[in-house]
């Protein structure tokens, strides 16, 4: 609904994956969902798709996938386009509280009783801080609300939060081996993940790279601002040429 998958669409080839655990994708139990997990799977489904050296977005905790897969296959990767990751570890002090579903049994019964509910509660409140300081936009209603309260995608959100801050630990150790072009973008007021101790910081750490604030932007910025995120994609596709 952001708009940003019709503009691509129009130039592109685009293949839009849902990680495991969210919209109807499965998160079998049975493994551990790194990013590094998920980079595998995403290059199995390519593969099947027989879709050669992609340009690779993610927004997010998909950052993480799009550099893990990065790392582990870089022949394999045309360029990167990065949206508001977190890419350093930091104090979060939302993360022992988000991750609590993720715990085996007492999760188990929090997604099914009490998570939902409460998620219903502080929705709007997070939706506001995700897009501060910008206003929610109208076209947002259209989110589908429901699919992010289910058990099962609660179950991978809060195993997310737990993950995040070792799966950077993991990772940042090897940011400059990052050779691919990379184009790197957040919301310059980004009240959910600072630009400036991730966005900005990781740019410093890869000189090559295309830095892109959007000024009076947060988090969403595909929301916010597609027509610069459709920039952000030209660019990268055309620094690998």
């Amino acid at each position: 609904i952001s708009g940003v998958l019709d503009l691509a669409a129009s130039n592109y080839r685009v293949i839009a994956f849902d990680r495991p655990g969210y919209g109807y994708s499965e998160r079998p139990r049975s493994k551990l969902w790194s990013p590094r997990a998920q980079a595998e799977l995403l290059r199995k489904a390519l593969q099947r798709l027989d879709v050669e050296r992609p340009i690779v977005l993610g927004h997010s905790w998909g950052t993480l996938v799009a550099i893990a897969m990065a790392l582990q296959y870089p022949a394999e990767v045309r360029s990167l386009v990065l949206l508001s990751g977190y890419y350093f570890p930091t104090v979060r002090l939302d993360v022992p509280f988000a991750a609590q579903p993720a715990i085996p049994l007492l999760g188990d019964i929090m997604r099914y009783t009490v998570s939902p509910l409460l998620g219903r509660l502080i929705w709007p409140g997070l939706i506001k801080r995700m897009f501060a300081p910008a206003n929610v936009p109208v076209h947002f209603k259209a989110f589908p609300v429901w699919m992010s309260l289910r058990p099962s995608q609660l179950r991978a959100s809060a195993a997310e939060s737990a993950l995040m801050i070792p799966a950077v630990i993991a990772l940042r150790r090897r940011y400059r081996e990052l050779t691919m072009p990379v184009v790197i973008m957040a919301g310059a007021d980004d009240r959910y993940v600072s630009a400036r101790h991730h966005s900005e910081r990781l740019h410093e750490e890869l000189p090559h790279s295309d830095l892109r604030l959007a000024p009076g932007a947060g988090h969403m910025v595909h929301h916010l601002v597609p027509h610069e995120v459709m920039a952000a994609i030209d660019s990268a596709a055309e620094a690998a040429v």
